[in-house]
């Protein structure tokens, strides 16, 4: 096997404008088909990406014997059903984050991957395969900002569209799974551990019955992270990782794309070192979970990561109901 061969589960534009053209620059990546739930759209789809073919069901795609994994971008109440479908068809599968709607069903996802231990799966996570990351990790691991204490993340946009399915409260939408799951992953990431406790606070839209603004502070064994997400504030995102000796900036911690992106080692007003770096996350994403394939390896990011995150995010929306701190 040269190259793995992909098909795409559905036109949704997390695929098409971003992961798709991604993998497509990959070494280890082939992606043979899309399909949607209008042949139409599948087969638009497939001219404009270059796909050999399309096809107008799910289960056509799944029943297609050419295909080695499947790429999975449903929305969030879709991501189990469907993996576990495309596992049954014999199917790795990268799956869109977050993986499930809460931590229960991300179990349930794992216990049926115990099924079929031939078989990967795994979250797609991007953001950890951009090289930004190794070098904020590698100057966390070094010591160079001596023993982190805190962390402050924040990952907002705007969005009132009540066809959005961000929207759609019984399609798993909301912040906390669209965009806070990247804040609490990199705290997990940089402290390397799980949390004790999380407070938080959340205010629900009341015509979408969404969370629309989302607050949590994450108490670790050394430290803490504090962040907010939105899916109704203005456009920002940033993270600050501050040590006993000197703090980390990022100035696009999350969804770079293919655009140059600069981070930070700072200590008071000077700044001690700066690394400029571009890449597409989505191809080294592809390529990464490919070569697990190919080499029947472990994937990069195993599920106990997407339950363990997932744990967080229940444990925000129960201590933002209960108003009270909820102990992990």
């Amino acid at each position: 096997m040269n190259k793995v061969n992909w098909g795409i589960l559905s036109t949704a534009d997390i695929a098409t404008k971003h992961v798709i053209p991604g993998m497509q620059k990959g070494e280890l990546c082939n992606i043979q088909a899309i399909s949607s739930r209008s042949a139409e759209r599948a087969k638009e789809a497939a001219d404009t990406l270059n796909i050999a073919r399309a096809y107008g069901s799910y289960e056509e795609l799944l029943a297609d014997e050419e295909i080695d994994a499947i790429y999975n971008p449903l929305p969030n109440h879709l991501h189990v059903p469907w993996t576990i479908k495309a596992l049954e068809a014999g199917k790795h599968v990268l799956c869109e984050k977050s993986i499930a709607i809460n931590a229960k069903e991300a179990e349930r996802l794992k216990k049926e991957t115990e099924k079929y231990p031939h078989l990967k799966v795994m979250e797609a996570f991007m953001y950890r395969f951009h090289p930004q990351w190794e070098v904020v990790k590698g100057w966390v691991d070094s010591g160079k900002i001596g023993d982190v204490k805190t962390l402050q993340t924040m990952f907002t946009y705007y969005n009132v569209n009540p066809d959005d399915i961000r929207n759609k409260e019984g399609m798993g939408g909301g912040g906390l799974l669209d965009v806070g799951c990247y804040c609490i992953s990199a705290s997990r990431y940089i402290f390397d551990e799980e949390p004790l406790k999380v407070m938080g606070e959340v205010d629900m839209d009341p015509d979408f019955n969404i969370d629309r603004l989302a607050s949590g502070i994450l108490t670790f064994s050394k430290g803490t992270s504090v962040f907010t997400c939105s899916t109704q504030a203005g456009r920002n995102q940033s993270l600050i990782v501050l040590g006993t000796e000197a703090r980390i900036e990022m100035d696009n911690p999350f969804n770079p794309y293919t655009n140059a992106t600069s981070v930070y080692l700072r200590n008071k007003g000077e700044l001690l070192e700066k690394k400029t770096v571009q890449a597409d996350h989505y191809t080294l994403q592809g390529d990464a979970f490919s070569r697990s394939i190919m080499n029947d390896e472990p994937v990069p990011t195993p599920l106990t990561d997407a339950i363990a995150n997932l744990k967080v995010i229940d444990a925000v929306f129960e201590s933002g109901k209960k108003q009270s701190p909820v102990h992990l």
